[in-house]
């Protein structure tokens, strides 16, 4: 969108920005808010959260010199504004899509991005890092870590924090709330001290103090000045008890006046936070009024705010939607069974459940470990906790599972949305590493169905009793059945199912790519090869009944996953027949030893060789070699 008389069409970088007078700012934010919001209507991505940093961004980037500073972004959904000023304004069309420049900052496509930032909670921790490396190396630049207060509930976060309050850093901590006050304000005197500890002659007079006392002292004082705000502010202010220097609240929509803080802020040495009030989706009413809503809202019409979908008919539900009523079915059928989400109730729709039985369902923020260590808790009381979590996401618990749910055995089930390629959102979000991660857990069951009916099927299953700790992976977006609310049955664990009979060459699948696999197999038929089909459902068990009866039968088989393929579903399928001296020539279709970059579904899904093409190439290749 190119606007006459813009300034913003003349800022290329943060240099050029520098350039205007303060006076001028508030029109740069009016200019890239409404930038955003243009190209956003019809290029879709993470919108609210972006529209509430406009005017911190502008403002850091005016005050501070990025790249020589560093900026840590908490969570990229933020960071559009800081694209758009440091060189990717003219390329901010290609973003997410296969090629552009990506959806959230990734120090490999600009020095500016000082950090990589697809998932929440790391700033405090990764910019401290950077903080104390420059004290070290004697440097003069600033590391600055801008965080939501929806980030600053995961425990990393406070880890970061901790560390802080006793290294030797110059850290300045954004707190960018724009849901709930930690330090709520308190009129007249939170102004007053907002002025007064930020204001250069405060803090000579406080810094100049403890040039003529000793260190035991110095200390003495620090906790001195926070006893006075915390009495001025009539309450006590827990990061000023960290001892790390606290500002605000402020409006974090002031420009000039965030100009000025953030001057003062520069000059004055240890650790400190200055604490942002902001409005997510500001600037565009529809998105100030339902944030969560317009979080990542699709196409939408910019004067109506009437969102844009493409048209469908009859098509089958999303896969979230079917475990969301799914759960609730079930949970009203048995009353131990409770649900439990990292702050994504939305997106795994756990809302359908939240609605009916509030007191059952826990969203406990953004944290994983937590999540699943909570769970356990659960678990061990009694209760069956469902716990949803995106599949990249779970990386983060990765430890809890083991020592938590695992080693004791417990029975409860996860639910790990977002497997395989997720698309746009990229190598941060792809749900590519479950697979080969958690099979070699003791205790794990792990499963993933091909189809909604088999999901519900599963989840019926693993809450039955005696199951121990239960996985279930599965998909973002729309499955293939669209009459999908079947009875729900148990199914023995560890037993696969043959989907299509054959010859000399087997195709072994697990999870919905088992139909891209089926399609290529049919089609095939045309051409009069005849490879079978098996849809594995379980990856730990296997069931090795059936794997014993196909390596009796065919000579070759592929296993198709959409997983890493080191250490994954083939290379179960490989351990087994070598471990049980079954003369097999397996070959392994599976993501990459790469991370892979953003791009639609389709398109990696051809890139990484699992597209119905090249899965039929496969088959080809491998009744030719026989």
């Amino acid at each position: 969108m190119e606007m006459k008389d813009s300034l913003l069409n003349n800022i290329e970088y943060p240099s050029d920005l520098k350039k205007l007078k303060v006076e001028q700012l508030p029109q740069v934010c009016k200019e890239l808010r409404e930038f955003i919001i243009d190209e956003l209507s019809h290029n879709p991505g993470h919108f609210a959260s972006s529209l509430g940093t406009v005017e911190i961004t502008v403002a850091l980037h005016y005050v501070f010199d990025m790249p020589n500073d560093n900026f840590v972004w908490d969570v990229g959904h933020q960071a559009y504004g800081h694209k758009i000023l440091t060189g990717r304004r003219k390329t901010f069309c290609t973003k997410r899509k296969l090629g552009g420049i990506s959806g959230f900052p990734n120090p490999k496509e600009s020095d500016y991005d000082s950090f990589i930032a697809g998932h929440a909670s790391n700033s405090i921790s990764a910019s401290l890092g950077m903080a104390v490396a420059t004290k070290l190396e004697k440097k003069d630049n600033h590391t600055i870590a801008i965080i939501g207060d929806g980030a600053m509930t995961g425990g990393l976060a406070f880890e970061g924090l901790n560390n802080a309050s006793i290294c030797d850093n110059n850290l300045l901590i954004i707190l960018n709330d724009n849901h709930m006050a930690i330090d709520p304000a308190v009129g007249g005197v939170s102004d007053y001290l907002l002025k007064l500890t930020s204001s250069p002659r405060y803090n000579r007079i406080r810094d100049g103090l403890g040039g003529y006392i000793s260190d035991e002292r110095k200390g003495k004082l620090t906790r001195l000045t926070n006893s006075v705000k915390s009495l001025l502010g009539k309450q006590q202010n827990m990061f000023e008890g960290l001892n790390i220097r606290y500002f605000g609240p402020s409006d974090g929509h002031d420009v000039v006046e965030l100009v000025s803080l953030l001057k003062d802020l520069k000059r004055i040495k240890g650790p400190k936070l200055l604490h942002l009030i902001t409005k997510k989706g500001k600037g565009f009413k529809p998105a100030e009024e339902a944030a969560t809503e317009w979080h990542a809202p699709g196409k939408f019409d910019v004067e109506t705010g009437e969102k844009i979908k493409a048209i469908q008919t009859d098509q089958p539900p999303l896969f979230q939607d079917v475990f969301g009523h799914t759960l609730l079915e079930l949970a009203r059928e048995n009353d131990k069974i409770v649900g439990v989400t990292p702050a994504m109730p939305t997106g795994c729709s756990m809302t359908y459940m939240m609605h009916e039985m509030p007191n059952r369902t826990f969203d406990v923020g953004i944290a994983e470990g937590h999540a699943v260590t909570f769970s356990a808790g659960l678990a061990k009381a009694g209760m069956m906790p469902f716990c949803n979590i995106y599949s990249s996401f779970m990386q983060r618990g990765y430890d809890n599972v083991i020592h938590d749910v695992a080693l004791q055995n417990l029975n409860m089930v996860f639910c790990l949305d977002r497997a395989g390629l997720v698309g746009a959102d990229g190598a941060t979000h792809h749900g590519a590493f479950d697979i080969a991660a958690f099979r070699v857990v003791p205790n794990l069951t792990i499963a993933s169905p091909i189809n909604e009916s088999q999901l519900r099927k599963l989840m019926f299953t693993a809450q039955l009793p005696d199951k121990g700790p239960f996985m279930i992976r599965y998909p973002r977006g729309k499955g293939v059945q669209k009459d999908w609310h079947c009875e729900l049955q148990e199914l023995t664990v560890g037993k696969g199912e043959k989907i299509l009979d054959g010859e000399k060459v087997a195709v072994l699948t697990i999870g919905p790519i088992g139909n891209t696999a089926a399609k290529a197999i049919c089609e095939l038929r045309e051409e009069g090869i005849n490879a079978a089909l098996y849809n594995m459902i379980f990856i730990k068990p296997l069931d090795k009944d059936l794997l014993r009866e196909i390596g009796k039968k065919f000579n070759r088989i592929i296993t198709v996953e959409d997983g890493v393929r080191n250490g994954g579903f083939g290379s179960a399928v490989t351990e087994f027949f070598n471990d049980n001296d079954i003369p097999m020539i397996v070959r392994r279709l599976g993501l990459p030893d790469a991370f892979v970059e953003h791009g639609s579904p389709d398109e990696l899904y051809s890139i990484c060789g699992l597209d119905k093409e090249s899965i039929k190439n496969e088959i080809k290749h491998q009744f030719s070699a026989l």
